[in-house]
Formats: structure tokens, sequence, C-alpha cells
């Protein structure tokens, strides 16, 4: 990893990471990495060891992770919001150490577990650090990859982009979230971190500390425009807005490019599978993307999109091996064509069948975020004797506001917007959080 070291030694006075009032330059970032080197060689730790790495976005967390990439261990980044799986995630990943950051303190302890994988061989007998990712799980079990973590750095280090100001919204354990934290280091740019997630402590993070790129989930931005967040903060800062892990309603990125006209909107795609792709949007208010570049390449086999990437996954530690003979991944996602651009339709698994007739949950879902005083949707199928399945939705109110009359309002909208077998025959008011603690729709 010299190169990576070079690119932060090289602006050693920059800002590297910036947490409230604390702020921490290029240079005390690299101090730091060197204390946790010495620390885990005192604790036994070495190449190909697994390490349960429970932290966050602080100096002393991201310092730990680059000192565990350096050493070329095997790194299981948990974020505090995984907490209640700890212990399901540490077996499955066969940890062998634990740097517990959570609290307080700091701790380095030994499981006295030895994990000896086939997958975790392979990256050793390559001497090569690893990351090891768990799905979300929104729709079922979480599944365990093991990723090359050095080459997922060295994908940024190749690329001549200019050092900005970025807010590292999405999880430390989340594809996403990683994918940000080292794209940021590689170029010099700042980390921004957000004492919470919700719109007004993102928000106010993103004027106090002028942030230039927000990466969000669709989820998020919904709740901002419902709760008319966007207007109540200096926002000059922003340049970039990136969007993923879910598909985005037309009607939210519709009003988000009405709102902030000047911000350029730009949709990722990326799975822990996979890596994040390199992405061109159509224009800010299409969700038509142009997907691929360098090491990547797909295919659509009956409408689902199958992705070939050289920074794939080794394969997953409770999974069965999920690439076609010329490694091809199945992404179970739905999507359209249109040229050289595809749009995200939504997880097939996801699909009401209602008659034979495919209904798309987003579309719906769009189309009910366009009435008054809804603040947000989930639409799934339910089961039905005479058409196999039917559309429900379930939906949170604006507070305050009366639910027969807005179950009487989604009805007449969605008659009038939608196709008839598309409109919900059942409706749920419920004041339920609709997502989880990555800010994604739970379907489950």
């Amino acid at each position: 990893m010299k190169a990576l070291k070079e690119v932060m030694t090289s602006v050693s006075d920059a800002d590297a990471i910036v947490a409230g009032n604390v702020v921490s330059t290029y240079g005390e970032l690299l101090d730091e990495e060197a204390r946790w080197v010495e620390r885990l060689a005192d604790a036994g730790i070495s190449e190909g060891s697994v390490v349960s790495l429970q932290a966050d976005y602080s100096t002393e967390g991201v310092a730990a992770l680059l000192a565990l990439l350096r050493i070329r261990a095997i790194c299981v980044p948990l974020s505090p919001s995984t907490e209640v799986k700890q212990q399901e995630f540490m077996e499955i990943s066969a940890t062998e150490h634990v740097i517990d950051l959570w609290g307080a303190g700091s701790t380095v302890s030994t499981t006295g577990r030895k994990a000896d994988n086939n997958i975790y061989n392979k990256l050793r007998d390559q001497r090569n650090a690893g990351l090891v990712l768990f799905s979300s799980g929104t729709t079922g079990q979480s599944k365990a990859s093991v990723l090359n973590l050095e080459s997922l750095t060295e994908t940024h280090l190749s690329e001549n982009k200019r050092a900005r100001r970025t807010m590292t919204f999405l999880n430390f354990d989340h594809i996403g979230g990683i994918n940000t934290l080292l794209h940021a280091l590689a170029h010099g740019g700042t980390v921004i971190t957000t004492p919470g997630r919700n719109p007004d402590d993102v928000l106010r993070v993103v004027q106090d500390a002028r942030v230039q790129v927000l990466p969000a989930t669709p989820t998020f931005l919904t709740m901002c425009l419902i709760g008319q967040k966007l207007k109540a903060y200096d926002l000059s800062s922003l340049e970039v807005i990136t969007y993923g892990t879910e598909p985005m309603p037309e009607q939210t990125l519709r009003k988000l490019h009405t709102e902030l006209p000047n911000v350029r909107l730009k949709q990722t795609y990326g799975l822990s599978e996979l890596g994040i792709m390199s992405t061109k949007s159509r224009s800010n208010d299409s969700l038509w993307v142009k997907l691929g570049g360098a090491g990547f390449d797909y295919k659509v086999i009956d409408g689902v999109l199958w992705v070939k990437s050289d920074k794939a996954m080794l394969g997953y530690l409770n999974a069965p091996y999920s690439f076609d003979d010329d490694g091809y991944f199945n992404t179970q996602d739905q999507v359209e064509v249109d040229g050289d651009y595809v749009k995200i339709l939504g997880r097939r698994s996801e699909i009401i069948n209602v008659g034979g007739l495919k209904v798309y949950p987003n579309e719906v879902e769009s189309v009910i975020l366009e009435v008054p005083n809804v603040a947000d949707v989930t639409v799934s199928g339910r089961k039905n004797p005479v058409t196999g399945q039917v559309v429900q939705a379930r939906i949170k109110p604006v507070e305050g506001y009366s639910a027969v009359d807005l179950e009487k309002a989604v009805v007449r909208h969605c008659g009038n917007r939608l196709e008839e077998y598309k409109v919900p025959v059942h409706i749920e008011i419920s004041e339920d959080e609709h997502h989880s603690e990555r800010f994604k729709k739970v379907r489950a």
C-alpha cells in the first residue's frame, strides 16, 4: 500500500477527517495508523488474521482500518448499527481478533477461533488484505462477501480526480461507505462525519462543514423532501449528490432536481459482491444510466442484470458461489434497456404478479408520493386466491394528518394515474418507520 501512503504523505497538512469541531490532518492520521500497526503486532495480529473492527468514521477507526490494510489482515468492519447481530457476524466470519472502538475507549481482544477457510486461504496465498461485508438482510439472511481490499483501494488510486469534502453517510460496514472513504483518502480529500443520519443532522453538517459530495439513499432523500428540510439549510456548497442501494422513485428525483438545480444528481450502482461500478446518468432527472467502465461488463438475460467485475468477491462465507461460467454475477435486479442505458426497476423477488401482469413496487410508490401528506410508503404483494397477488401499500402519514382522508386521497390519485391492476387493494396507514438503520427501505 505504498501508493496510498504516498498520496496521504503528500497532503500531510490537509484536513483528512472532520468530526464536529475535531479536525485531523493527514499527518495526524498517518501517525495514528503507525501506532495501530504497532498495537496490532503487540496483540498478535498479523498478515492473514481475521479481525472484526467495531468502529465508525473516527480518526482512530479509519487509522485502524488502514493499519489492517497495511499488514494485509482480513478486516470485518462492523458499525454500531449492527450491534444486535454482532455475535452472529463474528461467528459467520470466524473472527479471530476483535478491535472494539464502539465505546469511549478502545480494546483489542482474541476470540480463540481459528479461521481456516478456503476463501481466506486464497487471500493469504496471494498475500492480499481482505474485506468481509454483510448484506443488509432486509429480504432474508445476511450473506458474507469476501473481497480483496487492496484491489478495491487500487481502483481509486488509478483515478485522476480532485480532492473534495465528502460526507460519510453510508455506514462503515457498507460497500458504499467503504468506497466513499477509500475514494476520499486516495485523492487527498476531506472526510466529513455526521453525528446522526436523520435529515436535520446530515443537512446541518453539510451546511456547517461546507460538504461538496453527499452520498445518500433514495429513502433518505425522500425524507428530506417530504419534511421540506432542503429549504431549511444553506446547501450552496453541495456539488454532487450520489444515490443508490435501492431504486429511486421518479417523483423524488424530479423534486430533488427542482429544489437543487445546481447540484449534480448521480445514480450509482454497486453490490457488496461486485464493488461500485462506474456510472453516467442520462440527466439529473433521469433514472436511465450507463453502466460499465474499466474492469466491469454486464449483460441482460430475461430482463435481469448480470455483471462481471474484476473487483468481484472471492465468494460467500455462508452461501453457494453465485457466478456463471463466464464470471457474471446474477444481481437479481430487473432492468429495462434503451441503447447504452439501463433503468433499474427493482429486485426480481419484489415484483408483484397480479394475474400474470407485473407490477414494480417502485412505480406505485412514486405515484403515491405525489399525494400530499404522504411521508413514506412501501408497496408489496399480498396473496390473493383469484389473481395470485394484489398490490398492498403501507403508508406513513405526515404528522397530524387524518388516516381516513389520506387513504381516500391515495385511492383516488392511484385510480387516476395507474392501470387498475396496479392500484393498491389493501392500504395500511401506520406511523412506523419504513427503513433500516442503513436508511434503506425494508420490504421483508
